[in-house]
């Protein structure tokens, strides 16, 4: 893997430098000179292990402003009798990354230092090595999220205030595999269904525990910025705890409509 990363950096820096004349002349540097010089690589890569699992975490250090629209996201289907019948461990209708009726601070979505981390178990042994899955996750995001929410497998917790609170910690199978209908507790007063508008992040800072999973097995991630998460579930996985908020419900997804060229 460490070739491959390497490799690909040759060739960013090969294009970046393929109009740039000075690129091509190396230059020794003096230790003083060399001291004035710092900078951070793009990608970061991280080995770590847990209860018996190693994991190989590959992180981009960006940050991002992404807006974008996306319909029908339908992960893990399956054609078994659950708790939502037949379906998916996650089915969104809407999902949209900022929104345009607001200010123009809220067309975008911020998210910093985006990751991909890689699940093994018996990597000491050559014949019983195997891939158990990976996650998809961001170190923070923060901003105003669309949501038509239909079924969700995964560990949830957001805060719509004065109209209850949605926790999987209440919920008889723990988050896996909600439908629109549930809510984690049977005195709530919201349902997934009603969530049009989330909101990630607060005065704090931005949320820092979104991640997706998809795993052979159960299993505990590593945390991130400090955040130890659930356990993630079999299937797909949608982990989503800190610093997530819901001011509006019963309220369609809110429009994100390209910005008016000029």
């Amino acid at each position: 893997m460490s070739q491959r990363l390497a490799l690909a950096a040759s060739l960013a820096a090969a294009l970046l430098c393929a109009s740039a004349p000075l690129c091509a002349q190396g230059m020794r540097l003096a230790d003083t000179e060399l001291s004035e010089v710092w900078g951070q690589a793009l990608l970061n890569l991280t080995n770590t292990s847990l209860n018996g699992y190693d994991f190989t975490r590959i992180t981009l250090g960006a940050d991002i402003q992404l807006s974008a629209n996306y319909s029908n996201v339908r992960l893990g289907e399956y054609s078994y009798s659950a708790r939502n019948a037949t379906g998916a461990d996650i089915d969104i209708g809407t999902l949209r990354f900022g929104r345009s009726d607001g200010s123009e601070a809220q067309r975008t979505v911020s998210i910093t230092d985006p990751y991909f981390e890689f699940v093994y178990k018996n990597t000491g042994n050559a014949a019983t090595r195997e891939v158990v899955g990976m996650r998809l996750g961001f170190g923070g995001i923060q901003g105003d999220l669309g949501v038509q929410l239909n079924a969700i497998s995964g560990s949830l917790l957001i805060n719509a205030g004065a109209n209850g609170i949605i926790d999987s910690h209440n919920d008889t199978l723990s988050g896996k595999r909600w439908d629109g209908s549930a809510c984690g507790s049977s005195s709530c007063a919201v349902t997934l269904s009603q969530l049009g508008n989330l909101v990630a992040g607060d005065a704090n800072g931005p949320s820092r525990d979104f991640f997706i999973s998809v795993l052979k097995q159960g299993l505990q991630f590593p945390a991130i910025n400090g955040v130890v998460t659930d356990k993630a579930l079999d299937g797909f996985w949608l982990n989503w705890r800190d610093r997530v908020s819901a001011p509006s419900i019963n309220l369609p997804p809110p429009p994100n409509a390209a910005k008016p060229p000029g």
